[in-house]
Protein backbone atom coordinates (compact mmCIF):
# COMPACT_ATOMS: atom_id res chain seq x y z
CA UNK A 1 0.00 0.00 0.00
CA UNK A 2 1.33 3.68 -1.11
CA UNK A 3 0.98 6.40 2.08
CA UNK A 4 1.22 9.76 0.52
CA UNK A 5 1.47 12.75 2.91
CA UNK A 6 1.89 16.11 2.56
CA UNK A 7 2.86 19.10 4.41
CA UNK A 8 3.93 22.66 4.63
CA UNK A 9 0.70 24.31 4.45
CA UNK A 10 -0.86 27.22 6.24
CA UNK A 11 -1.74 30.51 6.56
CA UNK A 12 0.11 33.52 4.13
CA UNK A 13 -0.84 36.88 3.15
CA UNK A 14 -1.62 37.69 -0.90
CA UNK A 15 1.87 38.43 -2.47
CA UNK A 16 3.61 35.46 -0.30
CA UNK A 17 4.96 32.53 -0.62
CA UNK A 18 4.46 28.58 0.71
CA UNK A 19 6.36 25.36 -0.33
CA UNK A 20 4.31 22.30 -0.15
CA UNK A 21 5.94 19.35 0.07
CA UNK A 22 5.00 15.36 -0.23
CA UNK A 23 6.57 12.09 1.01
CA UNK A 24 4.92 8.75 -0.99
CA UNK A 25 6.41 5.35 0.44
CA UNK A 26 5.75 1.64 -0.40
CA UNK A 27 6.31 1.26 -3.85
CA UNK A 28 9.19 2.92 -6.15
CA UNK A 29 8.60 6.67 -6.12
CA UNK A 30 10.02 7.05 -9.52
CA UNK A 31 8.10 4.69 -11.13
CA UNK A 32 4.83 7.01 -10.89
CA UNK A 33 4.28 10.39 -11.86
CA UNK A 34 2.75 12.68 -9.34
CA UNK A 35 0.08 15.24 -9.08
CA UNK A 36 -1.30 18.41 -7.31
CA UNK A 37 -4.92 19.28 -7.13
CA UNK A 38 -7.01 21.33 -4.67
CA UNK A 39 -10.27 22.02 -3.60
CA UNK A 40 -11.71 25.22 -2.27
CA UNK A 41 -14.98 25.22 -0.03
CA UNK A 42 -17.71 24.68 -2.73
CA UNK A 43 -16.29 23.96 -5.03
CA UNK A 44 -14.82 20.80 -7.08
CA UNK A 45 -11.26 19.28 -6.89
CA UNK A 46 -9.38 20.52 -9.68
CA UNK A 47 -5.96 19.98 -10.88
CA UNK A 48 -3.26 21.70 -10.22
CA UNK A 49 0.40 21.03 -11.62
CA UNK A 50 1.89 17.41 -12.84
CA UNK A 51 5.43 15.67 -12.76
CA UNK A 52 6.59 12.97 -15.08
CA UNK A 53 8.33 10.30 -13.40
CA UNK A 54 11.93 11.87 -13.95
CA UNK A 55 11.06 15.30 -13.31
CA UNK A 56 12.15 16.15 -17.09
CA UNK A 57 7.95 16.82 -17.83
CA UNK A 58 6.22 18.97 -16.23
CA UNK A 59 2.46 20.54 -16.69
CA UNK A 60 0.25 23.45 -15.03
CA UNK A 61 -3.40 24.92 -14.63
CA UNK A 62 -3.12 27.90 -16.15
CA UNK A 63 -4.27 29.85 -13.63
CA UNK A 64 -0.85 28.85 -11.42
CA UNK A 65 1.25 28.64 -14.78
CA UNK A 66 4.30 30.94 -13.98
CA UNK A 67 3.35 31.60 -10.53
CA UNK A 68 3.79 27.62 -9.24
CA UNK A 69 6.31 25.05 -9.67
CA UNK A 70 6.16 21.74 -9.54
CA UNK A 71 9.29 19.53 -8.79
CA UNK A 72 10.72 16.35 -7.25
CA UNK A 73 13.44 13.97 -5.99
CA UNK A 74 13.54 10.83 -6.09
CA UNK A 75 16.20 10.22 -3.54
CA UNK A 76 13.73 11.41 -0.96
CA UNK A 77 10.65 10.02 -2.40
CA UNK A 78 9.40 13.74 -2.36
CA UNK A 79 7.25 16.23 -4.47
CA UNK A 80 7.26 19.93 -4.17
CA UNK A 81 4.97 22.26 -5.15
CA UNK A 82 6.50 25.90 -4.77
CA UNK A 83 3.64 28.88 -4.92
CA UNK A 84 4.40 32.33 -5.58
CA UNK A 85 2.45 35.17 -5.79
CA UNK A 86 -0.34 34.00 -3.68
CA UNK A 87 -3.75 35.07 -4.14
CA UNK A 88 -6.76 34.71 -2.18
CA UNK A 89 -8.30 32.97 -4.86
CA UNK A 90 -5.16 30.42 -4.11
CA UNK A 91 -6.97 29.28 -0.69
CA UNK A 92 -7.93 25.84 -1.30
CA UNK A 93 -6.91 22.46 0.53
CA UNK A 94 -4.59 21.01 -1.74
CA UNK A 95 -3.85 17.21 -2.14
CA UNK A 96 -0.92 15.43 -3.35
CA UNK A 97 -1.47 12.15 -5.63
CA UNK A 98 0.45 8.84 -7.25
CA UNK A 99 0.00 8.06 -10.82
CA UNK A 100 1.47 4.78 -11.25
CA UNK A 101 -0.83 2.61 -13.08
CA UNK A 102 -1.90 4.77 -16.02
CA UNK A 103 0.00 7.22 -18.33
CA UNK A 104 -0.88 9.26 -21.19
CA UNK A 105 -2.50 13.15 -21.47
CA UNK A 106 -5.30 12.84 -19.04
CA UNK A 107 -2.97 13.93 -16.14
CA UNK A 108 -5.48 16.70 -15.38
CA UNK A 109 -8.47 13.97 -13.86
CA UNK A 110 -8.23 13.54 -10.72
CA UNK A 111 -9.53 9.58 -11.33
CA UNK A 112 -6.35 8.84 -13.66
CA UNK A 113 -4.50 8.75 -9.53
CA UNK A 114 -3.92 5.91 -7.75
CA UNK A 115 -3.27 6.98 -4.28
CA UNK A 116 -3.65 10.52 -2.54
CA UNK A 117 -2.70 12.37 0.74
CA UNK A 118 -5.37 13.72 2.97
CA UNK A 119 -4.66 17.46 1.99
CA UNK A 120 -2.90 20.67 3.56
CA UNK A 121 -4.68 23.50 4.05
CA UNK A 122 -3.21 26.67 2.04
CA UNK A 123 -5.22 29.75 2.90
CA UNK A 124 -4.07 33.80 1.35
CA UNK A 125 -5.16 36.46 3.12
CA UNK A 126 -6.12 39.73 1.29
Amino acid sequence: QVQVVESGGGLVQAGGSLRLSCVASGRTFSSGAMGWFRQAPGKEREFVAHISRSGATTYYAPPVKDRFTISRDNAKNTVYLQMNSLKPEDTAVYYCAARFTKSGSSYMISYEYDYWGQGTQVTVSS
